[in-house]
């Protein structure tokens, strides 16, 4: 009879791994759990550890866990903008969006919980957390577009998209993710030249912006 395979042995993780650990495994459960319908044995079992391994990384319990895991959400989606300033700006657009549009399809029904809000769970920390994405994401954009000092209109309108960008992505989750991705990323692309020539009709900053776009394309 052959020798039985040895039992892997246990190999204990490191702070930052562990707390890692810990988030991976929350992130998992958010992206297709409302928070309020994760709890910590959730968590823990998930992560295949104790529950009380996770109160000691997390002694704030759930709402502290849920934070974390938001900031480290946060942080995915912010990356989702960093792009090379090389080349014709919309095709980075695009592939901005392909990023991003795949962080929302990876998170699923937990995109909503994790970046809108609307959970029990929610503060004035977590509502500061998304808005940070939202400001970097305009702040990405803008670098991009090479103006070093965008006024009010043109500020407004990136903004603007960013918030029509989000809300696309929740709908299109309702609607069993349709129109198809690469359609729903040329759409949203489409709607960024509409509104700014709309703005360019009032600043002649955007007006400049919308014609150099419209030669590089």
């Amino acid at each position: 009879m052959p020798p039985a395979a040895p039992t892997p042995a246990y190999r204990r993780l490191g702070v930052e791994e562990r707390r890692s650990q810990l988030l991976d495994a929350a992130l998992t459960l958010f992206a297709h759990r409302v928070p309020e319908d994760v709890n910590l044995d959730d968590v823990a079992e998930a992560a295949g550890v104790s529950r009380p391994l996770v109160y000691r990384y997390f002694p704030g319990g759930k709402q502290q866990l849920y934070e974390a895991a938001l900031r480290s959400a946060a942080e995915e989606l912010q990356h989702c903008f960093d792009e090379p300033r090389e080349g014709p700006l919309l095709p980075r657009l695009s592939r901005a969006l392909d990023r991003y549009l795949t962080f929302v399809d990876q998170h699923d029904a937990g995109f909503s919980a994790l970046l809108q809000g609307g959970s029990v769970v929610e503060t004035s920390r977590t509502t500061a957390i998304v808005d940070g994405v939202r400001r970097a994401a305009a702040e990405h954009i803008l670098g991009h577009l090479e103006i070093t000092d965008p006024g009010l209109r043109l500020r407004m309108t990136v903004r603007m998209w960013i918030t029509a960008v989000e809300a696309a992505s929740l709908i299109w989750l309702d609607e069993d993710k349709q129109p198809p991705v690469e359609e729903l990323r040329d759409w949203l692309v489409e709607q960024f030249i509409a509104v700014l020539s709309v703005t360019a009709v009032r600043d002649p900053q955007t007006a400049a912006l919308a014609e150099k776009l419209s030669a590089d394309g």
